[in-house]
């Protein structure tokens, strides 16, 4: 069978039983109840693991083998088929740890978990509505929050957040899947900061180069109404290192400098020279 997040976190689960007799009864319960389609019908799985399990936790084992049959889907994945006999609703639990069995077993019967790469999610399949409700009502009860919604005639029971996937995933055991999901948002945060410093970097170098561009645009009004050599040595300092060097920074120009300056006293410096080619210009600064 081939590997998936949801059979490896099955197999993981499978593979790990309760000890206490109470949970052991709770998660047989819970596998009987949302993998059969009735109370008359057979318990059924495509996961040998989860048959084997359920197998595991019944009482009389000898009596209810485990029975293959084939696929009637487009995969063909073989049926594991365990026929128990009438079973009717098992009492609701009452201890923690009985309510987590009994989603344990829910999702063992009817849950998956996608892969992260194509979102984050995790849904349970209820044979019928009732158990879609009484589901929805545990999960509750574990102080989850599930959503439903309608597919193909039956009730979907699913969750979207990564923090209440990675709780109920926890509740029952599956930390496997939870470091997994863990490490995969880790990565996906990481790229997305990344994302965001690249995309912040390119943006501050837009508005610089905007700013540079315009400043040399009143620099070289500035040239040709008044001439540079009327400055006062700093301001044609910098007017200077602006024509010459378009693209700069202040701080890098302020380094150019003789002596070096601050950024501060570069911008500055070239504020000056703005508003000297925007009075020569007729331009009135805005006030305030």
């Amino acid at each position: 069978m081939s590997s998936t997040l949801s059979g490896d976190a099955k197999d993981g689960l499978a593979r790990t039983p309760p000890e206490e007799p109470h949970c052991r009864r709770a998660l047989r319960d819970a596998l009987l109840y949302y993998g059969s389609a009735g109370a008359d019908a057979p318990f059924r799985t495509q996961r040998s693991s989860v048959a084997r399990l359920t197998w595991s936790l019944l009482d009389d084992r000898k009596q209810h083998p485990i029975v293959t049959r084939p696929g009637k889907r487009l995969q063909r994945n073989t049926i594991y088929e365990i026929d128990t006999g009438a079973h009717a609703e098992p009492p609701r639990p009452q201890a923690r740890c009985d309510r987590r069995m009994e989603i344990r077993g829910a999702f063992l019967a009817c849950g998956s978990v996608a892969a992260p790469a194509r979102g984050y999610h995790l849904e349970f399949v209820p044979p019928n509505e009732a158990a879609a409700k009484r589901l929805s009502a545990v999960l509750r009860s574990d102080g989850r929050h599930p959503k439903a919604a309608p597919r193909k005639g039956s009730t979907v029971v699913y969750f979207k957040d990564i923090e209440e996937i990675t709780q109920v995933l926890t509740a029952i055991g599956a930390f496997s899947t939870v470091l997994h999901l863990e490490d995969v948002r880790a990565l996906k945060e990481t790229k997305n900061r990344i994302r965001r410093l690249v995309n912040t970097e390119a943006a501050n170098v837009d508005r610089a180069a905007s700013a540079a561009a315009l400043q040399r645009e009143w620099i070289a009004l500035l040239a040709d109404a008044y001439g540079l050599r009327n400055l006062s040595n700093p301001l044609r300092e910098i007017a200077e290192l602006r024509l010459s060097h378009p693209t700069e920074t202040l701080a890098e120009l302020g380094r150019r400098c003789n002596p070096p300056v601050k950024k501060s006293t570069v911008n500055g410096r070239i504020a000056a020279l703005m508003r000297i080619a925007r009075g020569l210009r007729g331009v009135t600064e805005p006030a305030g």
